[in-house]
């Protein structure tokens, strides 16, 4: 019996080979498998098959827009049954040239295979498009990822399309070159759902920079830098930081995958000058600052990006009847202040104006008295130097 057993499994193996290269044959144009790739050789990719015919794919199919492969051996591809010729199998990721006849299209509408086609121009209602020798419709509403004003953009381009409609023996064709985009950009963020993490530091390019942020485009997923999250120091014009096609390096703040919201943050990259503020903004210390808001109750004085003081309007009339901050200093206006209190919890830092410490150097020669002449100037010097300490 042990001896007719390898017999009897090399004669299993051979029915199971047979019937598998049976149905490997019996595969109808425009039926979906998932396939290993075997080899690479030139403009060709070989497919694994369960029979005795190879799978062949064309690698321009697989091709980045700088013509780099996209895959490599090994790897796992969904692809589309084409046609057998001397004993090969032929295959597609979509369909395009003249491999687009009304047989391989129902087909493709049916499996849902993506058909390539040139926009040839523009008519009522959309776009008139070739694929191979057949027409197709694409309305506006679904041409590219959004509407856009000058429609004239797609014209001549070789675009992919899901055959949406197929009527009257391939006569009337509507097809969709939105769903293909939608469909790329939903296995985009599936793939960057098991990446990507909240404090994680990632790269992006700008897209569009608008007032009240810059959309940063992360691996074909649109994220958000709001104006607030880019630098420490108050930014008032975004258009002067950012532009369009600019690469920035920032922090993913939130993850909002259920309304596809990234929040990003360069801000959250740079040092907190509020974790040494205490240290280096002592009460009665004097410090160089810049005037960067003004509002009805006093002015924004910032000490360094970041790290901003109020002087109250109490502190800044110089008379009686100066009653609004905007008369008495300007945005951009350079001050000398006094810390007169500061508040690390509440992220506050009161503020006084206070004279420069060139005008103290210059004030201690007259208020150092070189006789006993009375100096009413010194005097009126020591008068000013006790009002700014109280």
């Amino acid at each position: 019996m042990n001896n007719n057993k390898p017999e009897e499994n090399n004669e299993d193996f051979a029915a199971l080979f047979e019937e598998s290269y049976s149905k490997t044959n019996k595969m109808v144009p425009g039926q979906l498998i998932e396939t290993e790739i075997v080899s690479i050789s030139g403009d060709t990719i070989f497919l694994q098959l369960s029979g005795k015919s190879e799978g062949l794919l064309d690698s321009i199919e697989l091709t980045d827009k700088d013509g780099e492969l996209t895959v490599k051996e090994g790897d796992t591809i969904k692809v589309f049954f084409l046609s057998a010729k001397n004993g090969e199998m032929h295959f597609t990721t979509r369909i395009s040239g003249d491999k687009a006849d009304k047989a391989v299209l129902e087909n493709a509408f049916k499996s849902g295979i993506p058909v390539e086609g040139l926009v040839e121009k523009e008519i009522k209602g959309g776009f008139d498009i070739r694929i191979g020798e057949t027409r197709a419709f694409c309305p506006f509403s679904q041409m590219g990822e959004k509407r856009v004003e000058d429609a004239s953009v797609y014209i001549g381009k070789h675009l992919t399309f899901k055959i949406l409609e197929y009527r009257e023996n391939g006569r009337n064709i509507l097809v969709s070159n939105r769903a293909i985009l939608e469909e790329e950009h939903n296995k985009q963020v599936e793939l960057l759902k098991k990446s990507l993490q909240e404090n994680m530091v990632v790269k992006g390019k700008i897209k569009l920079v608008q007032d009240f942020g810059a959309f940063v485009d992360l691996d074909g997923v649109q994220a958000l830098l709001p104006v607030s999250e880019i630098s420490r120091s108050r930014v008032d014009d975004i258009h002067k930081v950012l532009s369009a096609g600019q690469e920035i390096e920032a922090s993913i703040i939130k993850l909002d995958w259920r309304n596809e919201r990234i929040t990003l943050s360069m801000k959250a990259l740079l040092a907190d000058p509020w974790d040494e503020a205490a240290a280096k903004y002592k009460s009665g210390t004097k410090h160089a600052g810049k005037v960067v808001r003004i509002t009805d109750f006093g002015a924004f004085v910032s000490l360094e990006p970041g790290l901003d003081g109020l002087i109250h309007i109490s502190d800044l009339k110089t008379d009686s009847r100066d009653t609004n901050p905007a008369d008495i200093v300007k945005k951009g206006q350079s001050l000398t202040v006094l810390i007169n209190s500061i508040d690390v919890d509440k992220k506050r830092i009161s503020l006084k104006p206070a004279s420069s410490v060139l005008e103290d150097e210059n004030n201690k020669k007259y208020m150092e008295p070189e006789s006993d002449t009375y100096n009413p100037f010194a005097a009126l010097l020591k008068d000013k130097d006790k009002k700014t300490k109280k």
